[in-house]
């Protein structure tokens, strides 16, 4: 999907109010998390790099804490965005 702020996914698709939103950055993929409730976490939260995502998790898993950090990145769905955003751009 698409807006006015770029390409999202909803990490959890029975919530339509929080979104992961995607963009290829000079250094690969980056994430960006909007929630219609905390619009804050938009305004004081940057984008993200995957890299740095990924080595938080690891360091969240190495801690011993349960659950999935990487849960709300789904690199899959990242990936196909970017890419139909770059034939959407080739298109115009």
């Amino acid at each position: 999907m698409h807006d006015d702020r770029g390409s999202y996914y909803h990490p959890n698709p029975a919530d339509t109010r929080s979104r992961v939103y995607v963009r290829q950055g000079e250094n690969g993929m980056e994430f960006r998390l909007w929630h219609a409730d905390y619009p804050m976490v938009w305004d004081k939260h940057d984008w993200v790099p995957q890299a740095t995502l990924e080595q938080a998790a690891a360091m969240y898993r190495d801690m011993g804490k349960g659950g999935n950090p990487m849960a709300l990145y789904d690199i899959a769905v990242a990936r196909a965005l970017i890419n139909e955003e770059r034939r959407r751009k080739e298109a115009l």
